[in-house]
């Protein structure tokens, strides 16, 4: 993996084809909350000339403030895909990059960020949560306590809070996004 400044992306990605990495493998992105403040930017390459060459991953860091890097499909015409999917699904601006929206309305923001919660998981039952056995109209066992699905934070978090009270903490949504925590009975 080699690291690739915010500023260089788009010089570091010419310069790999130039040394013979011509094939575009993927693009992708990383929200790394929990970790660092920032999304991680990540794209694949490939030699075609040198089979045991191996695979060239170049990583760029953006803050997730403010989420920018340059476009890279007038190097591969292949990225332009990917950078469309990394702007709709993280909030990724790719600066010089196709602007058009591929699979999400356009109310939708940043889907795939982890502090991103997802609302619909919140508005009905888990299908997940459900044991063998259970029924809908019998509930859980009192005796068991029901866990959450992955991207719903705990009440406390978002949802059922105090609306004056502060604004959730970032990373304790980004925590919810591994699911399997017991919910609480709140009392």
């Amino acid at each position: 993996m080699r690291d690739v400044a915010a500023q260089d992306w788009h010089a570091a990605v010419l310069a790999a084809r130039e040394d013979g990495y011509g094939w575009f493998d993927w693009l992708g992105c990383v929200d790394e909350i929990g970790v660092a403040d920032e999304l991680r930017v990540v794209l694949s390459l490939r030699r075609l000339d040198d089979a045991s060459a191996p695979e060239l991953l170049l990583q760029c860091r953006v803050p997730r403030s403010e989420p920018r890097v340059d476009s890279v499909r007038d190097v591969f015409a292949g990225a332009a895909w990917h950078e469309r999917e990394a702007a709709e699904e993280f909030g990724l601006e790719v600066v010089g990059g196709d602007r058009r929206r591929l699979l999400l309305d356009a109310s939708v923001e940043a889907p795939l960020r982890k502090d991103e919660v997802l609302a619909a998981r919140t508005a009905g039952p888990w299908p997940g949560a459900k044991e063998p056995g259970e029924s809908t109209e019998g509930g859980a066992s009192p005796s068991r306590r029901r866990t959450v699905p992955p991207g719903v934070p705990a009440p406390e978090v978002w949802g059922d809070r105090d609306p004056d009270g502060p604004d959730p903490d970032p990373a304790e949504i980004a925590a919810a996004s591994t699911g399997g925590r017991v919910r609480r009975r709140s009392r």
